[in-house]
């Protein structure tokens, strides 16, 4: 009966919804289980300039450059249990939904190895995530980061949108509802 629920709301989200804007309320009915700690912005709300380390080549990023998709951006540590545990459930959904309209982006806060980190990646088969880096914590300072792990959805304009405290299952049916419905809903 849930997952009828689910892909009802779904439907009419999808069919409903003006491009560019999504149906919060709609969204909302969306979550289900520990989905429900996803809390939505009454309205978009900026996010940090700040730079973060790029996993490769030790370079600069910026959320700016994510522009123009989703992101699910994922602040977390090797050391934090939770984080560990929902890593594989965030490249699961990565892979499902990664593209031009929808990317999830990890970035290890505080004080992670780069050989930890992609120790840990290799252990536990993840592949499509990236092993981006926010060393000083400065980029998690600046976006109120308190506590890991947080997980904050911004929309295509760069405006955080939604935001998760603590850990979730984001390979659930209600994760993929709500990033199906927003993926959707920028398609035309």
């Amino acid at each position: 009966m849930k997952k009828l629920l689910i892909a009802l709301v779904y439907t009419a989200l999808v069919s409903g919804a003006n491009a560019g804007s999504p149906d919060i309320a709609a969204l909302e009915a969306l979550r289900e289980g520990n989905m429900k700690k996803l809390v939505f912005q009454s309205e978009p709300k900026p996010v940090s300039d700040l730079p973060f380390q790029l996993q490769d080549d030790g370079g600069e990023g910026h959320l700016a450059d994510y522009r123009g998709k989703y992101l699910l951006l994922n602040f977390w540590a090797t050391w934090c249990a939770p984080c560990r545990k929902e890593m594989p459930q965030l490249d699961e959904l990565n892979a499902e939904f990664g593209g031009d309209r929808f990317e999830v982006l990890t970035l290890a806060t505080g004080r992670n190895s780069p050989a930890g980190i992609a120790k840990f990646f290799e252990e536990n088969g993840i592949e499509s995530l990236p092993r981006h880096l926010d060393p000083g914590m400065k980029l998690a300072r600046d976006m109120a980061v308190l506590g890991l792990p947080v997980t904050v959805l911004i929309d295509p304009e760069g405006q955080e949108i939604a935001r998760m405290l603590g850990d979730a299952e984001w390979n659930s049916a209600s994760a993929k509802a709500i990033i199906g419905a927003l993926v959707d809903d920028t398609g035309s």
